[in-house]
């Protein structure tokens, strides 16, 4: 198999990182990349991801035969379906299925059609209808999000009027908002391959949103992240049959069914969990911390994904955990500062090599005249691997701080919360 990832972030990164684990991958290549994928694959930084001509004329030149999307923007743009249609193999949703993340008001009327647990909601197309509903419900708590597809989780979570209304006023400029009850509990990532028969479960990460300690401060893509994280048998069940079986099987019945990813951001509420999110591709950073446990081969999770055997496959998982680490650029998530020139790492470390160091997965950190600088807000994730997740997170930290340039700044509490009392 000859491969070509689409996308250039630390997600990317990482699932370049397990084809480079693969011992039937005889060619392997990214679009466009970063410094990172390049110590492992071949970056194509003259291809545009998010153009299905780009990338074909890619899989031509090089004799690609897989295209694999795991990010948004290539999947929104349709080269899934571009280059399937010449005869190129995938793993993406196509066409058909981008609604069930593009159009939060859709996902809710599915869910709802499907019995599938989310929080109550209202949609809202003016400022006016918006202030007196807050005002009606002065003390509530509420997330605004926009109803359409926004990068980066842009949402406010508050029960401030003011925020609120801030926050609304920008949004309703280009979209639809949609609002829905806060809801308690602690956040879950659970990211499933599909195909036409059935599905296979990857560990369940929780991932960090917030800017400052203790999930405060400001929305952004993502902190950090842990896996797995510790479910009881019976809470894992619960989401089993209340979420991810229906979810599929209403797919089946409207017929946008898919071989690909499929990721549910959940709530574990005191009652049980809450879908509050469908995603069509992977979260960053949760298969930061994901990726390094799996030890299956995924090419072939992929071929059984074709052939749709995937509910006869058994994934392979390291017993160990996962925490990982963003490292970012001043001023994110707001206003980043770009073009910060990072000091190299040390070559084991940067490369992956050995077991005894962390995984580092690069994001927005390209190659200018030899030297890896800064072209985003989140720059680097440090994946520290341990027997349980106290020891990978004191792998993690103590690592971290190898990753230097101006303004850097991470996250302090990374796995905190699954360890102290």
């Amino acid at each position: 198999m000859r491969v070509l990832v689409l996308g250039s972030g630390a997600k990317d990164h990482a699932m370049t990182w397990l084809f480079s684990q693969s011992k039937l991958v005889k060619g392997l290549y990214v679009a466009q990349g970063n410094v990172g994928t390049s110590e492992i694959a071949i970056n194509l930084p003259e291809v545009d991801p998010s153009s299905p001509e780009s990338v074909y004329e890619a899989c031509k030149t090089h004799g690609i035969t897989y295209v694999f999307v795991g990010t948004e923007a290539p999947l929104f743009t349709g080269v899934i379906d571009y280059v399937n249609e010449r005869g190129i193999e995938t793993f993406g949703a196509p066409g058909n299925a981008l609604i069930l993340e593009g159009d939060r008001n859709f996902a809710r009327t599915f869910t709802s059609r499907h019995n599938i647990p989310t929080p109550p909601y209202k949609l809202f197309q003016d400022e006016n209808t918006l202030s007196e509903y807050l005002k009606k419900h002065p003390k509530r708590k509420f997330v605004l999000k926009s109803n359409a597809l926004a990068p980066s989780r842009i949402m406010v979570d508050s029960c401030d009027y003011d925020t609120l209304m801030d926050f609304g006023k920008k949004m309703l400029q280009t979209d639809t908002l949609l609002l829905e009850d806060h809801v308690d509990g602690l956040p879950i990532t659970i990211t499933v391959f599909t195909d036409n028969n059935g599905y296979l479960l990857l560990p369940i990460a929780s991932e960090y949103t917030k800017s400052e300690e203790e999930e405060e401060g400001a929305p952004t893509g993502g902190m950090g992240s842990i896996c797995p994280v510790p479910l009881r048998a019976h809470v894992q069940q619960q989401i089993v049959d209340r979420i991810i079986e229906p979810t599929l099987h209403g797919m089946r019945v409207e017929k946008f069914a898919y071989k690909g990813v499929l990721t549910f951001s959940v709530i574990l509420a005191d009652d049980g969990p809450i879908l509050v999110d469908y995603h069509v591709r992977f979260n960053d950073p949760a298969i930061q911390a994901i990726a390094p446990l799996i030890t299956s081969d995924i090419v072939d999770l992929l071929q059984a994904m074709k052939e749709n055997t995937l509910n006869e496959c058994t994934l392979e998982v390291s017993s160990k955990s996962a925490v990982a680490v963003v490292v970012a650029s001043e001023g994110y998530p707001e206003h980043p500062v770009l073009g910060k020139t990072l000091k190299p790492l040390p070559r084991l470390l940067a490369t992956n090599l050995l077991h005894t160091m962390p995984k580092v997965f690069y994001g927005a950190v390209m190659e200018k005249e030899g030297k890896a600088v800064t072209t985003g807000g989140r720059n680097v994730t440090v994946v520290g691997i341990g027997i349980n997740i106290i020891e990978a997170n004191k792998q993690a930290y103590n690592y971290i701080d190898n990753v230097q340039f101006e303004g850097s700044w991470y996250r302090k509490d990374i796995g905190n919360k699954f360890f102290e009392n």
